[in-house]
């Protein structure tokens, strides 16, 4: 399809287009993550909800990967000007981008065709794009953790965070590496559909629909012991009844360990405190029983373990910038709501 072919149908149906910007040394698996996130979602008449096509900063041609082979791409830097979301993967040929966070002749002037408001998004070393193009002055990003340290020394202006799988501003989003590209592209499905139709999506990609934790699960460290205990099955029980108390030294009875010993090892293996974690499930749990059911305010707050409305609607403010009221009338009436300022960890 020509990229400038993107008008709605007659009955206004337009699906939402995903451009991927395709630069020299593209990594496959990441360039891939957005067609097969963005690629499955549809509307209750089967209508694809998202359309994704893959630019070049050059006209139609090949561009080179960090792989064996090339990819073909079929359309040039003017689909960036139909985008409703640029997404630009990782690349191991950024040149002076990545060397002195300045922006190539070519790459500037395809990135001046993006239309004021396109929703940005980055995955891995595609930051430095972003950065280099000034678009997170004064704002939070993440990337790989190797890299985090080396962003920061090149754009001081901006704020990175290496612990996080991902960050939401809003029109800007970034991710970590490689596989928390995945956890963007689904973090997006969210907060343009809702919890249900993402859950689908992960549930065909046969992937989490939010992981636990941020990056600091995967930073080397000593081999630990294999004889050592694991949270998971406190976790486990935990998610099978978050309508429930649940009191910290409940899961640390469940792995017979001092709730010292469990406080520690559960921030190894997730990254984050449990009780951190036990707040991102029950909003999850919320979320997904304001779009799916007629429950009250009151009791989705019940079974999501909040207890009472007030509660849940702090922590849903907190965690989506939306009340819960507002999160069930846009999800139900097929909308989006803002979702920015989401800083995540575990989506």
């Amino acid at each position: 399809m020509d990229p400038a072919e993107h008008s709605p149908a007659p009955d206004g149906f337009r699906p939402h287009r995903v451009v991927v910007l395709a630069l020299d040394g593209l990594l496959p698996f990441e360039a891939g993550i957005p067609h097969r996130i963005f690629g499955g979602p549809r509307d209750g008449r089967g209508r694809r909800l998202y359309e994704v096509v893959t630019c070049s900063v050059r006209p139609p041609g090949p561009v080179e990967t960090d792989a064996d082979f090339a990819l073909h791409v079929a359309h040039g830097p003017e689909a960036l000007a139909t985008a409703d979301t640029v997404v630009v993967p990782a690349s191991y040929e950024l040149g002076p981008v990545y060397e002195r966070g300045e922006l190539t002749g070519e790459l500037a002037a395809a990135l001046a065709l993006i239309r004021p408001g396109t929703r940005i998004a980055s995955i891995c070393t595609g930051v430095y794009v972003l950065a280099a193009a000034g678009h997170l002055d004064g704002r939070p990003a993440t990337t790989h953790w190797a890299d985090a340290e080396r962003l920061q020394r090149l754009f001081p202006r901006v704020r990175v965070d290496p612990e996080v799988l991902f960050i939401d501003d809003g029109d800007i989003l970034t991710s970590a590496g490689v596989a928390a590209g995945i956890d963007l592209c689904l973090h997006m499905v969210r907060r343009d559909h809702g919890a249900v139709v993402a859950n689908e999506v992960a549930r065909r990609t046969v992937v989490p629909p939010h992981r636990d934790g941020g990056q600091a699960q995967y930073i080397r460290r000593p081999v630990p012991d294999p004889q050592q205990a694991s949270t998971s099955g406190a976790r486990a029980w935990a998610l099978a009844r978050l309508h429930e108390p649940i009191r910290l030294r409940d899961m640390a009875a469940r792995e017979a360990m001092s709730v010292r010993t469990f406080t520690r090892r559960f921030r190894e293996e997730t990254g984050v405190s449990a009780g951190q974690w036990l707040t991102r499930q029950r909003v999850e749990r919320a979320r997904h029983l304001l779009e799916s059911t007629d429950l009250s305010v009151d009791r989705v707050a019940d079974e999501s373990g909040f207890g009472t409305a007030q509660s849940m609607r702090q922590h849903l403010q907190a965690a989506l910038g939306v009340t819960p009221t507002a999160y069930r009338r846009t999800f139900r009436a097929g909308g989006r709501p803002d979702g920015s300022g989401v800083s995540a960890a575990a989506g």
